[in-house]
């Protein structure tokens, strides 16, 4: 049976599973327009995801071929991955932020072999063992490129300004650091039950209401720039936080209210987790060393192949951030680089 939830106002949220992963499911939210429903992300490009989203659509009176549009609010494939099979079953349009378009047309466009070699050389880079780069280098000898091609969305969505939605006034929030062009959807109105705040906020990933969201880098490969995905986050998080929305839609776990609160946590959170590092950076080390000594929901040695990848880029979001804060440093010379406290 379909999980349908009626938030009020025209605005209910369905679960759609995400195969094999303790998160379990996304919330994809259905707001009601002038033009017909409109989807909040869409869930993972699965047969059962599929079928609980087009059931709760179902539930909810309408049905795929009935939507107006889709909102994504990053490009992660448990938010962007059915919108493709949406798209065609509908006619509707896809509105993405610029910057995670981009990385959607990089992931379409890039030859498995430059992907697994950008791959294992950020991982050399990082200090990882050869044992663990090793497999990226047989991955591209045979040229396979595991994964989805996700879809090209086909409106822009403008930090900001509103969205095309007849009916609603739903503003684009840009909150990067989750993703470079992760955004935030502010759904301004009086909330229905007349709680105090300004208006609901689909939050996305950006701010759920008990788990950290990871915060990694996306770079492009041609693209020497060093960004600050953890800096752009808690900027974002502040700004957030001065929005003061009456109840916060997350896409994981449930709603809640005191976005303001649950700010504070995480920026606490986040400079608590910065100490943690400084100290272990009393001695220089590689990224994946400082991986390897961080704490996880787990041990290190039960941390999957995959989930030590996304650890490892974790892990140097942070210490860019404190090396922007001048509060570590690379050492000169070191191959891989390893960074020590100042």
């Amino acid at each position: 049976m379909a999980q349908v939830y009626d938030h009020g106002g025209g605005v209910r949220s369905l679960q759609v599973p995400i195969p094999d992963n303790p998160l379990g499911h996304t919330l994809v939210y259905v707001v009601d327009t002038d033009r017909g429903p409109v989807l909040i992300d869409t869930g993972w490009d699965d047969p059962a995801s599929w079928d609980a989203l087009a059931e709760g659509l179902t539930a909810c009176g309408t049905s795929v071929a009935e939507l107006h549009g889709m909102v994504i609010t990053h490009h992660h494939p448990d938010h962007h991955g059915l919108s493709g099979k949406v798209r065609e079953a509908s006619g509707g349009w896809i509105a993405m932020h610029a910057a995670d378009a981009a990385i959607v047309r990089r992931a379409r466009e890039t030859r498995p072999e430059r992907w697994f070699t950008y791959m294992a050389a950020k991982l050399e880079a990082a200090g990882a063992p050869e044992e663990h780069v090793a497999p990226l280098r047989a991955a591209r000898r045979r040229r396979t490129l595991p994964g989805l091609s996700p879809a090209l969305p086909d409106r822009e969505i403008v930090p900001g300004e509103f969205l095309p939605l007849p009916g609603r006034r739903l503003r684009a929030v840009w909150t990067p650091g989750h993703t470079p062009g992760h955004v935030c959807l502010h759904l301004e109105e009086e909330h229905p039950d007349r709680r105090a705040g300004h208006g609901r906020l689909f939050s996305g990933d950006h701010l759920l209401p008990e788990i950290t969201p990871h915060i990694g880098l996306y770079e492009d490969p041609d693209d020497a720039t060093v960004t600050d995905p953890l800096g752009d986050y808690l900027d974002s998080l502040e700004r957030v936080g001065r929005l003061a929305p009456a109840e916060v839609l997350p896409a994981h776990q449930y709603a809640f209210t005191d976005a303001a609160a649950r700010v504070r946590e995480l920026l606490a959170h986040h400079e608590e987790r910065l100490a943690g590092l400084l100290a272990l950076l009393a001695e220089p080390l590689t990224p994946w060393q400082l991986a390897e000594r961080m704490e996880w929901n787990r041990p290190w040695e039960q941390i999957p192949y995959g989930s030590r990848n996304i650890a490892v880029s974790e892990a140097e979001a942070h210490v860019r951030r404190l090396v922007k804060q001048g509060r570590a440093e690379a050492v000169p010379g070191s191959e891989p680089v390893t960074y020590v406290a100042v």
